[in-house]
């Protein structure tokens, strides 16, 4: 059977039908990744297929490692072809891991390339991709154009300009630009009570941005609102928080003040008061959200650098993160029902990174729907270890086992890249198979106009109702 052609992850006619008459057509709505909002509005042109692909992809990273390349061809001062080279030698080594999918995927979809990847061709794929990046249509803009991206959701922190944003929507006002690109409050380093030595720059930062002094309590929670309302001018939909778990636990105002300003004048807080202070600040946020409409996104569950030569070699985010085992649900029923019995719970996704917690992610939502916004809790599509075809796979028939997957919001592409949108074509390769198999083996009905329905709402439609990107909103 040919690799990766048109039947790619299709094993039924039903399948294949679903996905290139329906899914294929679908625009991408990215309503949650790590693109640089800079890179669009300056239509950023990369020199070479490093700083396109290789650049800040801690999956290619971790992967790297794993097969034993020296750091410094991963993230060293080794030149960006040398680079380039140890990640061709690393492809085949990674057959049957979702980057081997990827990789070719990439290489198709944005470069026409079907040659595999390895280090025999590796100087081909390199001046044929550096070609095009230079002279062809693959600047940031291109990018998004030639995979159909509708709408784009960055993830900023609160002590972030917003000029980069504004620039896009006057472009898109203007009919110069078709896509919208917001932001998403992301007020993590706000959690760092328990590092006083990286905190106490962020809340300068904050503090300058917002034109209030961050370093009391008082002026944090003035200095979050003004913020917040900056980004609500700015198109912002949703915040986001990357968190371990929430404790099962409440933190009063007067307690939530007492860690901060212990940690502004320098004592860090223990591992509990740090946890309580996140719980605090989450709640905090989620009820600003629920008074402007935002949606609340948690991903929960990872061990950040867990690796103390790595972290402090390399810093954050370089690929050493892992799947943590907090336990998750008495933290989320105590905040979803504290907010649901004050009248401020909003539209919320949840995603989990431990495959051991998806009955729990898929179930726990139902309990606090409300029976007047379809999807209005929603368990989030398979994120960082778990966006791979088994894991999409079990998240998918878990939701649909437990819930309703005709409400799934569906795929995040969670990337730092912009070639990485074919994660999305390959999301919807795997849920056209699901359903096509189902119809194929008679557990669901030759029902087109169903099916066609179900395919369109995950690939898209949901996701446009859930963070108001339909077409005709600005």
């Amino acid at each position: 059977m040919p690799f990766c052609d048109d039947q790619f992850l299709l094993s039924s006619a039903t399948a294949a039908d679903l996905y290139h008459r329906v899914a294929a057509a679908c625009p991408i709505v990215d309503f949650h990744c790590h693109l640089s909002p800079q890179d669009i509005a300056a239509d950023r042109r990369f020199a070479n297929l490093h700083e396109a692909w290789l650049e800040g992809d801690h999956y290619k990273w971790r992967a790297m490692r794993a097969d034993g390349v020296a750091e410094n061809l991963i993230t060293g001062k080794a030149s960006p072809r040398d680079k380039f080279r140890a990640w061709a030698r690393t492809v085949p080594h990674t057959l049957r891991n979702p980057l081997f999918h990827w990789t070719h995927l990439e290489l198709r979809r944005h470069f026409g390339i079907e040659t595999l990847l390895e280090e025999a061709t590796a100087e081909g794929i390199w001046e044929e991709a550096g070609r095009q990046l230079a002279h062809g249509d693959l600047s940031t803009r291109g990018i998004l154009a030639q995979m159909n991206v509708e709408a784009v959701a960055t993830t900023d922190d609160p002590a972030d300009g917003l000029e980069a944003h504004e620039a896009i929507h006057r472009e898109v006002a203007a009919g110069e630009f078709a896509v919208r690109v917001v932001p998403t409050f992301r007020p993590d380093a706000a959690m760092r009570v328990h590092d006083p030595r990286r905190l106490g720059p962020w809340v300068a930062r904050l503090s300058e941005r917002a034109g209030v002094a961050a370093d009391t309590f008082p002026g944090l929670v003035a200095a979050l609102e003004i913020r917040h309302a900056a980004f609500a001018a700015a198109g912002c939909r949703a915040s986001d928080h990357g968190i371990e778990y929430l404790v099962d636990d409440d933190c009063t105002d007067s307690e939530a003040a007492a860690t901060w300003e212990r940690a502004v004048a320098g004592t860090a807080a223990t591992h509990l008061e740090a946890a309580r202070f996140t719980r605090w600040l989450v709640d905090h946020v989620a009820r600003l959200n629920h008074a402007r409409g935002f949606v609340t996104q948690l991903h929960l569950g990872p061990f950040r650098d867990p690796n103390p030569l790595l972290a402090t070699r390399l810093g954050s985010d370089a690929g050493c993160d892992t799947i943590g085992d907090a336990r998750q649900g008495p933290g989320l029923v105590r905040f979803l029902g504290r907010l649901a019995a004050d009248g401020c719970l909003g539209r919320t996704i949840l995603y989990n990174i431990n495959p051991a917690d998806n009955a729990l992610f898929a179930a726990l939502p139902g309990s606090f729907q409300d029976g007047e916004t379809p999807g209005k809790i929603q368990w989030g599509s398979g994120w960082w270890f778990l966006d791979q075809e088994r894991g999409m796979r079990d998240q998918m028939n878990m939701l649909s086992d437990l819930g309703l997957l005709q409400r799934f919001v569906g795929m995040v592409t969670d990337s730092r890249s912009f070639l990485s949108y074919p994660r999305h074509e390959y999301f919807r390769r795997i849920l056209c198979d699901l359903v096509g198999s189902d119809v194929e083996t008679g557990r669901l009905p030759d029902r087109r106009d169903w099916l066609d329905e179900l395919v369109s709402a995950v690939a898209c439609d949901n996701a446009r109702l859930l963070f108001g990107f339909s077409p005709a909103s600005p």
